[in-house]
């Protein structure tokens, strides 16, 4: 690898660290606005007052009375979806042009047909991240096949190193910031429970310092203290959810370029003696 392709990777690594930090800066802000100026709106409570109880039935007030982890839930939802339609980008620009398996076929016939160049000329039509791989791969090839210093053992080698050298730029691009998702899978539900515990003890605290039980205010204490944990639930599930669809779609995309691959490198030990 180059030290100028280094050079790139580094400032690339750098500037996707400050567009991941920045996401998450930007989406509490946002989180916090919707909080307090959307869901803390007085019109939807009893006598204009947010401090108040929520209009029968507003349950943009009740979220807004779940209290000060709420921004923090919305925040995680928020981040959740700006990363999964990020990654959902990134994995249909990674696809390419056309269908994966008719390209690996296309690629398989004519490596079987030695048409090394109509190999290329396909990756350079297809490009997506599979094609890119191959035409690191192929370009090798090419080369190899006119080295004469080499013994048949050391091409096949050198092939092999290209392959995985190419297939280390291309797949970790594939798997960034699932473990975003992840993440926000394990400590949404989690944050959603604290931010219940909190409003448990707030509600147990006020009905205790009122002196007599009150059945109405208990229950809407813990009412507006479960919101936590409905909206934690929802973000885990989700999280969840979209983790695992990416993983199988990143799953099915190696296999196809260890595949791919594979038959590159046989093809190149047929052909060389």
């Amino acid at each position: 690898m180059s030290k100028t392709n280094k050079q790139g990777g580094a400032l690339g690594e750098a500037l996707r660290s400050v567009f991941t930090v920045g996401v998450m800066v930007i989406a509490l802000i946002i989180s916090y606005i919707i909080y307090k100026y959307v869901f803390g709106n007085p019109l939807f409570f009893e006598g204009g007052n947010p401090e108040g109880s929520p209009l029968p039935g507003n349950y943009l007030a009740i979220i807004y009375k779940g209290g000060v982890i709420v921004p923090f839930l919305i925040a995680l939802n928020l981040i959740l979806v700006i990363f999964a339609v990020e990654r959902g980008i990134v994995l249909f620009r990674a696809k390419g042009k056309g269908r994966l398996n008719v390209f690996v076929k296309t690629l398989q016939t004519n490596l079987d047909n030695n048409k090394i160049e109509d190999a290329i000329v396909a990756c350079d039509k297809q490009r997506g991240s599979l094609a890119n791989v191959m035409k690191a791969g192929l370009l090798r090839y090419r080369a190899l096949q006119n080295d004469q210093t080499l013994e048949k053992d050391q091409k096949i080698l050198a092939l092999q190193k290209e392959f995985e050298e190419a297939s280390a730029l291309e797949l970790p691009m594939l798997s960034r910031n699932l473990v975003i998702l992840s993440t926000i899978a394990s400590i949404s539900v989690l944050t959603g429970l604290m931010g219940t515990v909190i409003g448990m003890i707030k509600a147990f605290g006020a009905l205790a310092q009122a002196g007599a039980p009150d059945a109405l205010a208990l229950a809407n204490g813990i009412s507006e203290a479960l919101i936590n944990t409905a909206f934690g639930i929802f973000g885990s599930l989700l999280a969840i959810v979209l983790y695992n669809f990416y993983s199988t779609q990143i799953d099915s995309f190696t296999y196809k370029i260890d595949e791919a691959g594979f038959s590159l490198v046989q093809s190149f030990a047929a052909a060389t003696k």
